[in-house]
């Protein structure tokens, strides 16, 4: 096999190698049918069969309660930032939001189009998670929408904000299964799958049933809720090979001894890059506070852009990508998602360290 890429892309991002080569030797003919799994009918057996297992992946490794139901939909998580007002935003409530980074300014642009939506917290400048201990909101509120770790900032919420009855809404799709959650503290949780889940083209979304049952009757069928749940995620043709892909990952999460054992993992592979940028002297800066660094996203400085584009330039050449930061935000950044291995973190740092030996 030729030699892989040391992938740090943000998103569509690196597959666990072991998936990939299971997914090679089914792709052409799925478990003895004679057929692939992107040619089966959605309202077949075999696929009812996978999309139920899939569900039950979910519900094992995350340890979801009873009164909530996972649904494979599509349109990304851009399409979520619409679907939440629309569902739970009526005319007497307000939707609060808590802006961390770029993807929360989105959501909280798409809600102010459906309804009265307020910013309850937002830092000056996107390096840390604000205090929401003090949090307090009145009786009018429709949620709390949060974005749990932003992509681009590399922000990752440590613990979540407790805020009673009102619904807690959250933006998982850069850390979803990143570590151990409680659901239980969730009304709606959603993720695009192309970071930690699986290719592009499903969005997972957790959701309390309780939520649903003042659903405004205006809202088009495909973009309620309620539709998808009665249909058990099969009420139009799902994205069936990107469902599979992720049903693959899943096995590979319990593989490898679940989320306590795969938060661990990422602790290990992530301190490789932080502590080159701590003990640097300067040289590299990273642009998160300690307390609020992501174990998913690394963004970091050099002190020119002339270095920076002599950094990614050296990278490219030895087998790097993806490093480059967001246009918005410029810099670097390393997606090290649960399917980034130890050893491309522990090369990544091992260049970062001669770099600076070279350019220091």
């Amino acid at each position: 096999m030729s030699k892989r890429a040391y992938n740090f892309n943000a998103g569509p991002a690196a597959l666990p190698l072991e998936v990939l080569e299971r997914a090679q030797e089914e792709l052409v003919e799925y478990q003895g049918i004679g057929m692939s799994v992107m040619e089966i009918s959605h309202r077949s057996a075999e696929y009812e069969q996978l999309n139920a297992e899939t569900q039950e992946l979910l519900a094992d490794l995350l340890n979801i309660p009873a009164g909530y139901k996972t649904l494979f939909l599509q349109g990304g998580a851009s399409t979520q930032f619409a679907m939440i007002p629309l569902n739970f935003l009526t005319s007497e409530k307000v939707a609060n939001y808590v802006i961390t980074g770029s993807w929360g300014k989105k959501a909280l642009k798409e809600s102010k189009l459906i309804g009265e939506t307020r910013v309850v917290a937002q830092p000056e400048k996107f390096s840390h998670v604000p205090d929401l201990s003090e949090l307090q909101l009145d009786n009018s509120s429709a949620y709390l929408h949060i974005t749990s770790n932003e992509t681009i900032e590399g922000i990752q919420f440590q613990q979540f904000p407790n805020i009673g009855d009102i619904p807690l809404i959250a933006d998982m799709s850069s850390d979803i299964l990143c570590k151990p959650i409680d659901v239980s503290k969730f009304g709606l949780i959603y993720a695009g799958a192309q970071k930690n889940l699986g290719p592009s083209g499903v969005t997972l979304v957790i959701v309390k049933e309780d939520l649903l049952e003042n659903t405004p009757d205006h809202i088009p069928s495909m973009l309620r809720y309620d539709t998808h749940i009665k249909a058990n995620s099969l009420y139009n043709t799902p994205p069936v090979y990107s469902v599979y892909m992720v049903n693959l990952v899943l096995k590979w999460l319990k593989e490898k001894g679940g989320l306590d054992q795969v938060e661990k993992f990422n602790q290990e592979k992530t301190k490789l890059i932080y502590d080159v940028i701590d003990e640097s002297q300067g040289f590299y800066v990273g642009t998160v506070e300690k307390q609020d660094r992501s174990i998913m996203n690394i963004p970091f400085r050099l002190k020119d852009e002339a270095l920076e584009k002599e950094f990614l330039k050296q990278t490219q050449e030895n087998g790097f990508v993806g490093l480059k930061g967001h246009r918005s935000v410029g810099g670097m950044r390393a997606s090290t998602y649960n399917a980034v291995p130890y050893e491309s973190c522990k090369a990544l740092s091992e260049f970062m360290i001669d770099f600076q030996k070279r350019n220091g």
